[in-house]
């Protein structure tokens, strides 16, 4: 979907007003979605207003409607929750509610609206719209409006975005919130399986979700569980003994741990509730040992919201203002959503009614049909745990062929995730698993070892890359070095998980393998790469993690000054390619943003200095934020910013800078690259087991492009790329930029 430019956009909304609400349960990322839709307002020039407390805000009138400037959408980021509130308001949905809340927003002169909620917050919206009409009739009987306030808003413009941790909307892959909450799930996950570990207990954890698994799920493979429960899978009968079996394998094979994650709408085929008790007293009573239960309750909806709930909800914001302010409302409002990278409008009536069937097709035992309105990435993950979680499973008898695994180039967060999915599906697959230390030096030695179910267990969820990584590349002269390797340890296939130089690497490798018979095997690179520059994929594994410590980094930069007058330049890591420094400032509320893909020019500069005097001096302005990607211009360093921006300053600030540096490396993987990881190399293990059955030893790259997995040819994945700056020719965020322009820098 198109992002408007700030020019396009401003004073394209003259005179008009539009309300703004947050309804049902509150989800992390609400704020930034109640922020850009207030500032995407004024920028074209209409005035916007907070529905106070959902719908009850519009029954209330008063002060429950209050316009919005562009400073009470300040400092609210970082914030959890809703500042303006949510109500399940029950008034609303009679009809005497409805007549007053359309009373109070034609008198208001409102015939717009947002409405950030749930599906109960959406039905609600479509419902009140689908009735304007006439109840503008009847509040003009009863002499509640005027004929000229009939006349005038003669329709409601709408749009609705999904504020729920659930993520339970069909038709969009990622709903407000639902990052965040994961955050939450795994934090205690990882901090549980030590204890769990220490004491070789069982634990049950219970997430929620309602009727959807997708938290459950996804917590269930980045946290590496055992057992999952999920309303869309009702179990079969004997259950119990089912998942205690699976328990017993996992201990079996030197598992210290147990944990069973159980989704809060789990039931039986007969329709009964399967609770966290139930689940603790049958591992105690069919394996005799100690089980715990944690239920992780609204801890999981709380708290400072992820990179993605910032960024990815400010640019839902974005474009349902927009739509709403350039709306004739000749055609129904829609839902905005995310597929994959990119935004999409769904419509609202079906959305809802899709959802809130699901429930029912799941009693009646339509699976297939359930699954295939979650979408490929809630299916792709069930069959992926299926694999993962049993270490005796075997789909192919054992053979005598041999895979090995390596990284190359820079280390990413959630490499050794890769590692550990590829070495367990490798050998469910039959296949005997090996690992390369030390990138392709390592290679050239020999240097290798065969890696077992056990060796892995655990290592999703530490940071580093265990087998190493170096990012030199081969020389032609190593090649035949490389081949000999590969020959003598009798390699059947590689996989390469890494960023920029393991993929020229790679390339080289396909160039001149004709001269040597041990490089003519099939080998599948992986993308790694916190610049989330790696080609044929819009998405590195590594990005997720890096971009969430630029922005604590960011949100620890403001608590700093906020007792003072201050002017921050940070720098972020990326090399050549802007995406952190980008998607930093976007999430982090930056002012300005540096960008090699954009440059740096003494106009540029000139004219961020007026507005930053300008702003300090008559907007009472106290803080200033740019973010500067390390190579957005190699004269103008972080140091050159600051020096020029305290000169000019002349003392109306105290300049300090922050070079965030290798700890954008260090973190443990988020649960978005421990998915990513998952996901990519568990297609990419399928991929070399499809080509050495075939004897097909193409050299092809695993990526991820609206959610879907692509498979591109190493030399077709090149061509796509800036070779000199090593990055995408058309990345997917670049045009997000707009949205930065537009929200972080009031126009004076």
């Amino acid at each position: 979907m198109q992002v408007i430019s700030p020019d396009a956009l401003r004073g394209t909304a003259k005179g008009k007003k539009i309300g703004v609400l947050t309804g049902g349960g509150d989800a992390q990322g609400m704020n930034a979605a109640l922020r850009a839709v207030t500032r995407t307002s004024l920028v074209a020039g209409a005035q916007p207003y907070a529905i106070m407390e959902g719908y009850q805000g519009m029954i209330d009138g008063g002060d429950g409607i209050s316009p919005m400037a562009w400073d009470d959408a300040s400092g609210i980021l970082n914030r959890g929750g809703t500042v303006i509130g949510t109500f399940r308001s029950k008034e609303f949905m009679t009809r005497e509610g409805m007549l007053k809340a359309a009373a109070n927003l034609v008198n208001e002169g409102i015939d717009r609206l947002v409405v950030i909620g749930g599906d109960g917050s959406l039905t609600g919206l479509q419902e009140f719209a689908s009735q304007w009409s006439s109840l503008l009739d009847e509040l003009l009987d009863h002499n509640r409006i005027t004929t000229d306030q009939r006349q005038q808003f003669p329709r409601l413009i709408y749009a609705g975005m999904v504020g729920s941790i659930d993520n339970d909307l069909v038709g969009t892959d990622m709903t407000i919130g639902v990052d965040s909450a994961l955050h939450r799930i795994q934090a205690a996950i990882d901090a549980i399986a030590s204890t769990a570990a220490s004491h070789q207990r069982s634990f049950v954890v219970e997430v929620m979700g309602r009727n959807c698994g997708y938290l459950a799920i996804a917590a269930a493979i980045s946290g590496g569980c055992d057992y999952v429960l999920l309303p869309e899978l009702p179990p079969e009968d004997g259950w119990e003994q089912a998942m205690c079996d699976q328990l017993q394998r996992s201990r079996m094979a030197g598992r210290k741990d147990s944990i069973v994650i159980l989704a809060e709408g789990a039931k039986t085929r007969a329709g009964e509730p399967i609770t966290a008790e139930h689940v603790r007293a049958s591992i105690e009573s069919i394996l005799g040992e100690d089980a715990r239960v944690t239920i992780l309750g609204h801890v999981q909806r709380g708290g400072t919201p992820s990179a993605y709930d910032r960024w990815a909800s400010t640019w839902l914001g974005y474009q349902a203002a927009t739509f709403v302010l350039n709306s004739t409302g000749e055609q129904d409002g829609p839902v905005f959503g995310f597929h994959g990278e990119e935004i999409r409008q769904i419509p609202l009536l079906k959305a809802v009614e899709d959802t809130r069937s699901i429930p029912g097709l799941i009693s009646a035992g339509q699976t297939d049909t359930v699954l295939s309105m979650r979408g490929m990435e809630f299916t792709d993950l069930i069959g992926i745990f299926q694999s993962l979680s049993n270490p005796n499973r075997t789909l192919c008898a054992p053979s005598d062929r041999r895979i090995a695994i390596m990284h190359a180039g820079a280390l990413a967060p959630g490499m050794n995730t890769a590692v550990q999915t590829a070495v367990w599906e490798g050998i469910s697959q039959g296949f005997t698993m090996l690992g390369i230390r030390d990138g392709f030096i390592g290679l050239v030695r020999g240097d290798m070892s065969e890696l077992s179910w056990k060796d892995v267990d655990g290592w999703n969820q530490e940071g580093g890359a265990v087998l190493g990584t170096r990012r030199r590349k081969p020389t032609i002269e190593e090649l035949y070095a490389i081949s000999r390797s590969l020959e003598a340890n009798k390699i059947d296939g590689l996989l390469v998980i890494g960023g920029w130089n393991a993929y020229e690497a790679v390339q080289l490798i396909s160039q001149e393998r004709s001269r040597y018979p041990g490089l003519q095997i099939p080998i599948v690179c992986v993308p790694a790469a916190i610049d989330n520059n790696t080609p044929g994929t819009g998405m590195s594994i590594g990005a997720d993690t890096a971009l969430n410590v630029v922005v604590d980094c960011i949100d620890k930069v403001k608590m700093s000054a906020s007792a003072s007058q201050r002017c921050f330049v940070i720098e972020t890591m990326g090399r050549d390619c802007g995406y952190l420094a980008l998607m930093g400032g976007l999430a982090g509320g930056a002012e300005q943003v540096y960008l090699p893909e954009k440059g740096i020019t003494l106009n540029r500069l000139q004219r961020d200095i007026e507005w930053l005097k300008n702003s300090f001096d008559n907007h009472g302005r106290s803080f200033f934020l740019a973010v500067r990607n390390e190579n957005a211009n190699p004269n103008y360093t972080t140091r050159t910013l600051a020096n020029i921006f305290d000169e000019e300053g002349q003392r109306r600030y105290d300049t300090r800078t922050l070079i965030i540096g290798h700890i954008q490396q260090g973190d443990a993987p988020t649960p978005a690259d421990r998915l990513l990881a998952t996901r990519l190399t568990d297609a990419a293990m399928g991929q070399l087991a499809s080509q050495i059955k075939d004897d097909d030893k193409a050299i092809q790259c695993i990526g991820m492009c609206h959610n879907e997995i692509i498979l591109t040819g190493i030399s077709e994945a090149m061509k796509g790329t800036n070779r000199r700056h090593q990055r995408p020719k058309a990345p997917w965020w670049l045009h997000l930029t707009h949205i930065l322009d537009c929200l972080n820098r009031e126009s004076f």
